[in-house]
This record gives structure tokens, C-alpha cells and sequence, in this order.
């Protein structure tokens, strides 16, 4: 009996840490939260009637019968240091500088991470069994919380695979947005007050004497750090992350390893702008230096390790009512939802709507019109909704029905095969060539100055641009039909149209709105190809082979060449006089008058875009910068060239303007020119 007895329990102990891991893990829980009670209820009358099968590492362990009398202290064996932070990107690049000055000579590796909203706490596994859980504290000394870390779902009491034999690893625990939801529902249910925010629920639970309190809260933790280790395979960050994963630790998500600053700051700004993918809060990223080598020997200050920078943003939050959602037609199809909100100040502007960015995210979210919401605005991207505050809920408020067709074309919606936008899939859509035409004329790809939205409205609507080549065939006595158009501006518009011609090929790949092509892959894509006539040549596995691109990018670009409207498209705009500018490959920086130079560009520049100076620059042999140092070679000044032009003063560093600059390259150009 007690031989089945002890299978039976080590049975329901397996299933549950299984559960448990598709739950809080991956996120795929496969039963009800009624079927694991009735898991964990049988497993603890097992345990009960056999007192000598209780193991500590068992799930039934997790909440212990007693609190404890007080928090004990312990010393960290490694210091739980705090991060250096800034919020100026510029900043960061300096600390990017600074740093591969010190390891000068060596490929430096960066990795980008979220910084969680949470409670910082460092674990200790020995010979894979959970034994202690610590505050940070004074970062010398932390509060013991074994107690209450015991009772998180994702925090495994005993490492699976091969561990090692001593493993620290640090983390946040946190609360996610829709647990503080739950829990705010049951607080009004029971009259008592509701919390805030979830990293107060965090940083209150966390410290409580009573585990069984701490458990109510249904807290969590994501791992990023390392501390004392015996045994630790890892000799980097990212495989660091893979290795704890292997124990069933969760790693901090999205991290990501980059070979230059510039992706990794590209990288950032992706990360920032899909805040609102994310159930929990994060209060900026961090960005580390991936070797564990190059970590010790660039070593700490007496508060902060000089191998990690957090990149801070400001959040503002507000709550206000939803008084509707409508949808968006965007460039390529996509039915974006939106919701309009009662005007609430954020950060010292107006909020007046929302994004809800596609069905799924209403969905998760459960908005509904009459809802009061928090909202919040990161940085400088646009408003997102937190949460709902559903413990305020009013009742019998009406769902969102997401629409079934095109609310202008009334085309029938698609959604993408095994993802979450739902698309307007009629080309010839008059939203979607509003969109697109705005897109066109902005300044990353035709740069059509004066083809504002307002202008674009007009054209559309009355007709006169249903293609990318009707932008060309425009005529004067068309223009002056419209609102607001006189004989100047009409002039000036057809200039710019005109001026537009001559635009690169990357600029007009750029322009087509082809779904994954962004600025980046047009340019690498016309590097590569350098016409129309080489891409339309090219197969989806010679497109694929190219570095940057990948296969979605590829079946992206064929299938948009070897479309009927793709090819029409590309044909129309030939008929119309367009003769891209051809683009050379770009194999790394030239050789010339600027070879081995740092060049800082600031200010508004009247000869050049931003871009084209920065590829000047790379032509000559010169590395463009964003920050100036000492290590400056020269500062490229327009007007209103601000607090880098009194740096470069400051240090002396040589200031061009933009014909000095192009004396220059003038200059190199003519060494290098037949005679």
C-alpha cells in the first residue's frame, strides 16, 4: 500500500509541476482552474494519510502552515548591485563608446532585455533544490523571503535536467496587469480597498510574514541575472538564459543579442513601440554586454557593474471612460481598432483616443464601450490601454462586435494565416490608397513636400489618384479645382512631384508600401539588385540568401513583384518617367579623405537628408556617430545645431558646415577621378 501510495504522489506531483509550467511558462494551460485544484487536493490527502512521503521540494509545500516570526537577514555572497540608468539615447551611446574604448579592439556583443516594473529578488539553488530567496536590500544584505517566494507558481522548488551544483540567479518578481484586475474585482466584491498599480501588490506581498497572503496575489518572476554559481555552463548572457530555461526557470523575454549598438537601439525602439503587447510592466530595457569575460575584466564601480546600462522612459498614466471604438484602414489592409476616450491630460497633452491594435489584444483586455480604462503613454509613443478597471464596470455594458467587411469599401475581411490583424484584402480600397498616397509623399520615401493629408483626402475622394502613377499624371488646372489650392502652391506641388523622379530605388521600395519592407530592407534590397528589372529576376531563395531578409521578407517581395498589381504598379510608374537612382553595394565604409574619421551630424542641414549625409560620410571612409566626444574628428553643423555644437566647441572639436563638408568629399573625389 504505501508503495502505491508513494507512485501515486510522485504521479500527481509531476502532473502538477507539468501544469504548472504550461500555466505560467508557456502559457498554454491545457485544464481548468477547478480540475488542478482537485490535482493539488489529492495530492495533500495522500500526503496527509502518508506523512513520511512530504517532501519540501513538493507542490503541496509551496505555502507553508505558519508565518514566520520576523525577515531574517543574510549577506549576498555576490553584491546585488544597482544599474547606472539614463533616459537620453545620446547617453546611451556614450556608455556604448566608453565601454568598447575599454575592451578597445575586441567585438563587443549587446544584448537588449526589458526592464521589468517589479521587485528584484535573487534565488539560490543548491544541488537543484530551492534553499533560500533574498531581497536586494542594502545590496549587501537582503531580507530572507524563502517563504513567500515558495508560493509563486513559475518559481520551481526543484530544477529539472542537470543543474548545477550552486546556482544563483536573479530576477524580478512582478504581478501582471490581469491578475491585478482579478484581484481588484474580488477587494470591491469584499469592500475592501483596491490597489493602485501592480508593483505596489508586488512590493507589499512580497515582504508579508503570513505566506498564505503573499499566495492570494498570484505573483510571478522573470529571470536575467547571474550571482554565485558552481557548476554553470553558460559563458555568455543569452546562453545563460537558455541554460536556466532548461532548469524550468523563466528567462526575461524578448532579449536579444546584436553585434553593433546601432541594430541594438533599432531593436529598442521595436521593443518600446509593442509595449502594449506585454501583461506586465516594464519601466524601461536594459542593455548589456553578452560575454561573461569581457563583464569581469570591465568590473564595478562601488554602486554599479560597468558591463549593463538601464535605458529609462518616462510613463504617465490617467484614467478615463471609453466612449466608442471604430476601426482604421491602414496602407496594407490592416483593420486597426481604436478607442475614443473622454480627454484626459497625460504628460501636458490631450488624450482623446487609444489604439486597441487588432481583436486580439480587445479580446485579451476585455474593453468594452462605457469601460473605465487606464491609460498610459511611455516615451514618446502613442497612448496604449493598461488595463480595465472592471471592479468599476457598469452593468450590461454593450461587447465590441469586430467588423465582418470593409467599413469603406465593404470588401469581406480577411485575417493573416496563423496571425492576429484582420485585413481589407481589395488593393483598390480608397482608405488604403489614402494611406498609402500619405506614405508615398512623406520624407523616408518620395519626400513630395506640400502632398499633406488633408491634400491627399481630397485627391483620393474627388478621384484623381486611385494609383501611385496618378500622383504623376496630376495637372495643374486639376489642383485648382481643390480646396485651398491657388496658383503657388499648385506650382510648387507639381515641382515637387516632378523632383520626386529622381528619388533612389531604395526611396521608392521604401515608398510601394510592401508588407515587411521598411527603410532598412529597401535599402539592402537595392544594394543588391540596384533596379527593378534584377529584383523581378530574382527567385524567393536568392532572396532569402541575402543577409537582413529571411523568407517572410522574401515570399513578401516575390509575391508583391509577380502580381498582377505588383507588375502594374511597377510598370505605371516607368510610364510616368520615374528612373530611380541605382544604388552601389554598400560593403562596408569607402576609403578616402575621411578613412578612419568620426563625424557627429547636428542641426537642420538644407543640402541633404539626414540619411544621404550619413552615406556620404560611410562612402569616404568615415564612421557616423550620433554623440559627440573627444574622440570626435569632426561635427557637421545646420542650423539650430544646439548643445552638440557647444560640446564640440567645448573639447574643440573641428565644425564644418555643410559646403566645407562637401569640399571635402569634393576634394577626395577629384584624387580619385580619371585624368
Amino acid at each position: 500500500m504505501a508503495q502505491s501510495a508513494a507512485q501515486q504522489v510522485a504521479a500527481l506531483r509531476q502532473q502538477i509541476r507539468e501544469h504548472d509550467l504550461k500555466y505560467y511558462v508557456l502559457a498554454t494551460p491545457e485544464i481548468s482552474d477547478l480540475e488542478y485544484d482537485q490535482l493539488m487536493q489529492r495530492l495533500q490527502q495522500l500526503e496527509a494519510e502518508h506523512p513520511d512521503l512530504i517532501s519540501p521540494d513538493s507542490p503541496s509545500q509551496r505555502i507553508g502552515d505558519k508565518p514566520v516570526a520576523n525577515l531574517q537577514q543574510f549577506t549576498h555572497r555576490q553584491p546585488m548591485l544597482s544599474i547606472d540608468n539614463t533616459y537620453s539615447i545620446t547617453e546611451l551611446e556614450s556608455y556604448v563608446d566608453r565601454t568598447l574604448r575599454q575592451l578597445e579592439g575586441e567585438k563587443v556583443e549587446w544584448v537588449v532585455e526589458l526592464k521589468i516594473d517589479g521587485v528584484a529578488a535573487s534565488l539560490i539553488y543548491e544541488e537543484g533544490q530551492l534553499t533560500r530567496a533574498l531581497t536586494r536590500g542594502n545590496g549587501q544584505l537582503g531580507d530572507d523571503i524563502t517563504h513567500n517566494i515558495r508560493t509563486i507558481g513559475d518559481v520551481p522548488l526543484v530544477l529539472s535536467g542537470d543543474p548545477p551544483q550552486r546556482l544563483e540567479v536573479r530576477g524580478e518578481v512582478y504581478m501582471t496587469n490581469a491578475d491585478l484586475v482579478a484581484l481588484n474585482q474580488r477587494q470591491r466584491e469584499r469592500n475592501e480597498p483596491v490597489y493602485a498599480n501592480t508593483r505596489n501588490v508586488t512590493a507589499g506581498a512580497i515582504r508579508r510574514l503570513d505566506p498564505r497572503e503573499c499566495a492570494q496575489r498570484r505573483l510571478r518572476m522573470l529571470f536575467h541575472g547571474v550571482g554565485d554559481c558552481v557548476g554553470l555552463r553558460a559563458t555568455t548572457h543569452l546562453d545563460f538564459l537558455q541554460e536556466i530555461g532548461e532548469y524550468g526557470l523563466t528567462p526575461t523575454p524578448r532579449a536579444a543579442r546584436f553585434d553593433t549598438f546601432s541594430a541594438a537601439a533599432a531593436y529598442c525602439d521595436t521593443l518600446i513601440s509593442n509595449l502594449h503587447e506585454l501583461d506586465f510592466e516594464v519601466d524601461g530595457l536594459v542593455l548589456k554586454v553578452n560575454s561573461f569575460d569581457q563583464r569581469e575584466r570591465l568590473g564595478s564601480t562601488a554602486k554599479s557593474p560597468r558591463w549593463l546600462i538601464a535605458y529609462k522612459f518616462e510613463k504617465y498614466e490617467a484614467t478615463t471612460r471609453v466612449t466608442g471604438i471604430h476601426v482604421q484602414i491602414g496602407k496594407t489592409g490592416t483593420v486597426t481598432p481604436v478607442a475614443e476616450l473622454e480627454p484626459v491630460e497625460i504628460a501636458s497633452t490631450m488624450v482623446s483616443r487609444a489604439s486597441l491594435h487588432n481583436a486580439v489584444e480587445i479580446a485579451r483586455k476585455d474593453v468594452q464601450i462605457g469601460d473605465k480604462v487606464v491609460v498610459e503613454k511611455a516615451g514618446k509613443i502613442i497612448p496604449h490601454i493598461v488595463r480595465v478597471e472592471k471592479h468599476e464596470r457598469p452593468f450590461g455594458l454593450p461587447k465590441f462586435d469586430f467588423p465582418s467587411r470593409c467599413p469603406v469599401c465593404h470588401t469581406s475581411l480577411v485575417q493573416d494565416e496563423g496571425g492576429v490583424y484582420i485585413r481589407c484584402p481589395h488593393h483598390a480600397c480608397p482608405a488604403q490608397w489614402k494611406e498609402r498616397i500619405r506614405f508615398f509623399a512623406s520624407r523616408n520615401a518620395m519626400d513630395i513636400e506640400g502632398l499633406g493629408d488633408k491634400l491627399v483626402d481630397q485627391l483620393v475622394s474627388a478621384g484623381l489618384v486611385r494609383s501611385y502613377g496618378d500622383v504623376y499624371r496630376l495637372k495643374k488646372r486639376e489642383l485648382l479645382q481643390l480646396e485651398r489650392m491657388g496658383e503657388k502652391s499648385a506650382d510648387n506641388l507639381l515641382q515637387a512631384i516632378d523632383n520626386s523622379k529622381k528619388r533612389s530605388l531604395a526611396e521608392l521600395l521604401n515608398a510601394l508600401s510592401i508588407r515587411h519592407v521598411g527603410t532598412r530592407v529597401s535599402q539592402v534590397l537595392a544594394e543588391h539588385w540596384n533596379s527593378f528589372d534584377a529584383l523581378q529576376k530574382a527567385s524567393i531563395e536568392e532572396l532569402s540568401e541575402v543577409h537582413e531578409i529571411g523568407p517572410i521578407i522574401a515570399n513578401s517581395v516575390h509575391e508583391f513583384i509577380h502580381s498582377e498589381y505588383g507588375q502594374q504598379t511597377v510598370n505605371d510608374l516607368q510610364a510616368a518617367g520615374l528612373t530611380p537612382a541605382k544604388e552601389e553595394p554598400s560593403n562596408g565604409p569607402g576609403v578616402g579623405k575621411l578613412t578612419g574619421k568620426v563625424l557627429v551630424v547636428s542641426g537642420t542641414l538644407t543640402r541633404y537628408t539626414r540619411r544621404e549625409i550619413h552615406r556620404l560620410i560611410e562612402l569616404h571612409g568615415g564612421r557616423p556617430v550620433s554623440s559627440v566626444s573627444r574622440q570626435t574628428d569632426y561635427l557637421i553643423a545646420g542650423e539650430n545645431a544646439g548643445t552638440k555644437l557647444a560640446k564640440a566647441q567645448q573639447w574643440d572639436v573641428p565644425i564644418l558646415n555643410e559646403i566645407e563638408f562637401e569640399a571635402i568629399v569634393a576634394a577626395d573625389e577629384a584624387d580619385t577621378d580619371p585624368p
